[in-house]
C-alpha cells in the first residue's frame, strides 16, 4: 500500500549522492549558461532533498507528497508555461528536458510525478483550456499547492485509446461521465483530473475533474514492484456531473489527448538519460574500487568494454534528445521523431542498467545502490506513454506511410 507520510517519518540515508555526469562529446557546449545553471540547480535538489530518502520510499512504498510544493518552488512544474501563469515558467524545451534528466537520475517515479503535472495537466489546459480555466488552475498547479492527473488508458484500451468506453452525455446545461481510468500516476491524490471521453457524436473531448465531485473516486493501485515511490490508481466514475465550462474549448478528437503524450514523450526520452547516466557513474566508480585478482576490476578488458559501451550510447543519446529540443523550440518536432528518442533513450537505460548492475556483481541488487531501483522502474517507462513496439509502429508508419495498428 502507498503511504505518504511527512518528511519526518521517512528514513535518510547518510551515503552522500557523489554522481558526476559524463559529456564524452562536450555537449555543455551546446547549452546556454542558463541551461546549466538550470541542470545544476535541479542536479543539487535531487543530491539534497530526493537521493537520502529515495531508496526508503522505494522499499516502503512511500510517495514523498511534502515534495510537490518543493518542486513548485524550484520551476519543475510546467515550465514551458508562460509567465503569464506560471512565475517560474517561460522556459525553453530544452531546459524541460534538462529537468527531466535530473529528477529522473533520482528517481523515474519523482519524474512520473513531476511530468504528468506539467506535460499532461498543464500541458493541455495551458494549449487547449479557456481564460477563466487557465487562471483557475494553472498557477496552483504550477506551485505545487495542487496535484493533477491525466486520464487517457483504461483497463480494456490501452495501446488502442481510440476505442475508450468512458462517456459524457449532454445533459444541456451540463455533461454526465461515466467509466474508468487505469494505471493513472497521482490519481489518489490528485486534486483534478484532465480526463478523455467520448460525447454522443463518438467524439473525444477533454474534461477537468475536480476531486469532491460526487460520483468520483481514485482507488489506489497496489502491490507495484516499479515506481514504488509515486502513487498510481484508477479514476472511476459514475453518473459524475461535469459543468460544461469545465470541458476544454480548444480541441477535439484524438489529436488532444495525443498531443500531450508528445510532450510527456520527449520529457521521458531526456529522463532516461539520466538513468543511463547515473548507472554508468555508479558501475565506473565501483569498478575503481573494487579489487580481485589483485587489482581493481576496471582493469580487466570485459569491465572496460561495459564501459566503453555504456558511455558510447549515452552520448548517443544525449545527442539525440538535444537535437529533439532544438526541433521542439523551433516547432518543428514530429510525432515520429519523438518516438524514435522516447524508444531508444529508454532501451539504451535499459541495458545501461542491465550492465552496470552485472559490474557490481552480488553488490548490484542492494539497496546500496541504485541500479536494482532503476531497472524495476524503466519495466514501467518502457511500457507507459505508448510501448516499445508502438513507437517501432509509429517509426514504421513514417517510414513506409502504411498503418499498421489496423
Amino acid at each position: 500500500m502507498t503511504q505518504t507520510l511527512t518528511e519526518a517519518e521517512i528514513k535518510k540515508s547518510t551515503k552522500q549522492d557523489l554522481f558526476e555526469s559524463p559529456d564524452f562529446y562536450g555537449i555543455d557546449d551546446l547549452l546556454t549558461e542558463e541551461h546549466i545553471l538550470i541542470r545544476n540547480s535541479v542536479r543539487d535538489f535531487v543530491k539534497k532533498e530526493i537521493s537520502p530518502i529515495i531508496e526508503d520510499c522505494a522499499e516502503r512504498n512511500i510517495f514523498p507528497e511534502y515534495l510537490v510544493p518543493e518542486f513548485g518552488k524550484l520551476g519543475l512544474l510546467g515550465p514551458t508555461v508562460s509567465t503569464d501563469y506560471n512565475p517560474n515558467g517561460g522556459l525553453d524545451y530544452i531546459s524541460y528536458g534538462l529537468m527531466m534528466q535530473e529528477i529522473e537520475r533520482g528517481d523515474s517515479g519523482m519524474r512520473s510525478t513531476v511530468s504528468v503535472q506539467g506535460s499532461l495537466v498543464m500541458f493541455p489546459i495551458y494549449t487547449f483550456g479557456s481564460e477563466e480555466q487557465k487562471k483557475k488552475y494553472l498557477p496552483k498547479l504550477a506551485s505545487g499547492e495542487y496535484l493533477g492527473c491525466f486520464g487517457l488508458t483504461e483497463p480494456n484500451h490501452g495501446s488502442n485509446p481510440s476505442g475508450m468506453e468512458s462517456r459524457l452525455e449532454d445533459k444541456g446545461d451540463h455533461y454526465v461521465l461515466n467509466g474508468a481510468k487505469m494505471w493513472i500516476t497521482n490519481s489518489p491524490k490528485a486534486d483534478i483530473a484532465v480526463v478523455w471521453a467520448k460525447n454522443d457524436e463518438g467524439r473525444i473531448l477533454g474534461v477537468i475533474v475536480e476531486r469532491g465531485m460526487e460520483g468520483f473516486s481514485a482507488p489506489t493501485i497496489h502491490d507495484k514492484w516499479s515506481l514504488r515511490a509515486s502513487v498510481t490508481g484508477e479514476l472511476v466514475f459514475n453518473d459524475v456531473k461535469i459543468p460544461k465550462e469545465n470541458v476544454l474549448p480548444g480541441v477535439s478528437g484524438l489529436k488532444g489527448p495525443l498531443n500531450c503524450l508528445d510532450s510527456a514523450r520527449y520529457g521521458i526520452s531526456w529522463g532516461a538519460i539520466g538513468v543511463a547516466m547515473d548507472c554508468y557513474d555508479t558501475a565506473r566508480r565501483y569498478a575503481l574500487e573494487r579489487k580481485q585478482f589483485g587489482k581493481p576490476i576496471a582493469g580487466f578488458q570485459l569491465i572496460q568494454k561495459k564501459l566503453a559501451e555504456m558511455l558510447t550510447e549515452i552520448t548517443k543519446a544525449q545527442l539525440i534528445s538535444w537535437r529533439l529540443g532544438v526541433l521542439k523550440n523551433e516547432g518543428k518536432a514530429t510525432t515520429a521523431q519523438i518516438s524514435l528518442a522516447k524508444r531508444n533513450n529508454i532501451e539504451i537505460a535499459m541495458n545501461t542498467a542491465r550492465e552496470a548492475r552485472q559490474i557490481l556483481g552480488g553488490m548490484g541488487i542492494t539497496q546500496e545502490y541504485s541500479i536494482m531501483r532503476h531497472m524495476m522502474n524503466l519495466e514501467s517507462v518502457v511500457t507507459y506513454e505508448g510501448t516499445h513496439d508502438i513507437h517501432l509502429l509509429i517509426l514504421g508508419h513514417e517510414i513506409t506511410g502504411i498503418q499498421a495498428f489496423r
